[in-house]
């Protein structure tokens, strides 16, 4: 099975799946309903297709003219909600929109709007206590992984900064930015009394 279209096969069942299951995104769609949006994901390199019906059906390609088109990182999405971040982002080149501004936005809250919940997933297979459980032990590693993580990391910068002196620590960057201060200064004091003498002579 080609690589496209079993992550577009991916990406609509899962979409699909979480609408069904919340009436406030079904009526967001129903809002979308007979659209065509094309986003081009700039990490990837790689467009997705977006049409709007009673559900939502995801393309590869589609050959006709979508009502809009964005270019953008997927970080950039959920700041369409705002206008007012449209002409900022556009002049920084993180996003390239034709079209409809509007659909643009509706999009966007729909997209940033979904978002899965395992414990609910996991509750109609094995009940609501056991669900709550597995999800809150799964959230408590995933908090305890990155306090590890945290933890290594400052362990680390304080090897390379006391142990092997390596790199520098704040107090030594600090120290270093004052005297290129302070010598910035000195040279604008020398400029200035030369400027003086040469005047004078």
């Amino acid at each position: 099975m080609p690589f496209e279209p079993l992550v577009t096969g991916i990406i609509e069942t899962t979409l699909n799946r979480l609408i069904i299951d919340a009436p406030e995104h079904q009526h967001q769609v129903a809002r979308l309903k007979g659209k065509v949006i094309k986003v081009h994901l700039q990490e990837l390199d790689r467009q997705l297709i977006f049409v709007f019906s009673h559900q939502v059906d995801v393309l590869s390609s589609y050959e006709a003219e979508p009502d809009c088109y964005l270019s953008l990182k997927l970080s950039v999405l959920s700041e369409l909600k705002d206008q007012s971040n449209i002409t900022r982002l556009i002049k920084q080149d993180k996003l390239v929109l034709e079209g409809d501004i509007q659909l643009a936005q509706k999009f966007s809250q729909l997209m940033t709007d979904i978002k899965p919940d395992p414990e609910e997933w996991l509750s109609r297979v094995t009940g609501d206590v056991v669900a709550h459980t597995v999800v809150q032990s799964a959230k408590n590693q995933a908090e305890w992984f990155k306090q590890g993580l945290q933890n290594q990391q400052r362990k680390l910068g304080t090897v390379l900064t006391q142990e092997w002196q390596v790199a520098p620590n704040a107090l030594e960057v600090a120290y270093f930015c004052d005297q290129i201060d302070e010598l910035a200064s000195s040279l604008s004091r020398m400029e200035q009394r030369l400027d003086r003498l040469v005047a004078k002579l």
